[in-house]
């Protein structure tokens, strides 16, 4: 990616009230709190085709979830656009927002993936666990530094060790 990224769009997605899951909300309202110039963040329990047409909008995409299995703490990595088989349209994958976003809307936005360790998922109104609190506090120094820099040129998968 060689041209200049003035607009990021950060949709942090997840279940606040079911522990862990709520990780990528919380970077959303970390990274909301920041105020930083150029960066517009929403967060909501899941991604849906209506988000394709906010990252047309824009010039990059982070989508920020929880996941049961990446390395710890997280890991960041390019998106591929990819069209699903078949999707809810209350339920849409990043690739799949993406390729909506390319098909309905002619983007050319760079989408990447920001994937937080979490542990525990299915405890019901319980805050994160103190593991992921670690974990999102280290990816949250990696991704307030990206989007003051906008340094999206290049980047490959990134696997942040502790």
């Amino acid at each position: 990616m060689t041209a200049e990224v003035k607009k990021i769009l950060l949709i942090g997605y997840g279940n606040p009230a079911r522990a862990d899951d709520g990780l990528g909300p919380a970077v959303a309202e970390s990274i909301e709190l920041k105020n930083l110039p150029g960066v517009t963040v929403e967060a909501d329990y899941q991604l849906t085709i209506e988000d394709s047409a906010q990252v047309a909008e824009h010039d990059v995409a982070i989508f920020a979830d929880a996941s049961v299995n990446c390395s710890e703490p997280f890991s960041f990595e390019p998106l591929t656009a990819k069209e699903g088989g078949s999707f809810s349209s209350h339920s849409v994958e990043p690739a799949e927002v993406m390729a909506l976003a390319e098909n309905l809307f002619k983007s050319k936005a760079k989408g990447f993936m920001l994937a937080i360790r979490g542990y525990e998922f299915d405890k019901f109104d319980s805050p994160l666990t103190e593991k992921a609190k670690q974990n999102l506090s280290k990816a949250l120094v990696f991704l307030e530094n990206l989007l003051k820099t906008k340094k999206f040129n290049n980047l490959k998968k990134i696997i942040a060790c502790s």
